[in-house]
């Protein structure tokens, strides 16, 4: 079923999801010709049994062809420091300008961030459409992991990042403890 461009319950959604923060990656691809970018924040994971990923992508975004086409995909989980690559992959730049930024490698046949805090190359296994895009599943073959914790978010339309003195390891220090009153 396809929302109309003026339906007020998409534009509620929109402001709604305004509020939902997410880490912010670069979906990454090969088609046989060329090196394909696009940043995006719908990825996540789907499964641990077989480790499995979700990468959404707007049917009309010029990088749906590439990953359509493509065998393999990588997600580089952004660094706080990488606001450039998102942006120049986000639209700045286009086609193979889109590598200019930032330190790219190659990993199973998939250009890959070398220094993103997580590279996570997954064998393209299924694409489902759905409104105006297309979910793609794929199986992760190889991860790559760089640095401390320090994610790129995005939220409310701009780029933030956790607190300096927020750390991850308290994070997951309240989880534990959480998870321990749970078990009693």
């Amino acid at each position: 079923m396809q929302t109309l461009p003026d339906d007020p319950l998409a534009a509620q959604t929109k402001l709604a999801l305004r509020r939902l923060a997410s880490s912010v990656a670069v979906v990454t691809c090969h088609d046989g010709h060329s090196r394909h970018a696009m940043t995006a924040t719908a990825v996540n994971a789907l499964s641990m049994q077989p480790p499995s990923m979700i990468v959404c992508v707007n049917r009309a975004a010029a990088f749906h062809a590439a990953i359509n086409d493509a065998a393999r995909f990588a997600i580089n989980i952004l660094h706080r420091n990488h606001v450039d690559i998102s942006m120049g992959c986000g639209g700045k730049a286009r086609g193979e300008e889109r590598f200019e930024f930032g330190a790219w490698g190659e990993d199973t046949g998939v250009p890959v961030l070398t220094d993103a805090q997580a590279r996570i190359v997954c064998a393209k296994e299924a694409k489902f459409d759905y409104g105006s895009h297309s979910i793609f599943i794929g199986r992760v073959v190889s991860i790559g992991m760089h640095g401390e914790i320090d994610p790129l978010i995005y939220i409310d339309g701009r780029y933030t990042c956790l607190p300096a003195d927020q750390s991850v390891a308290t994070a997951a220090q309240v989880e534990i403890e959480m998870l321990r009153q749970i078990a009693m």
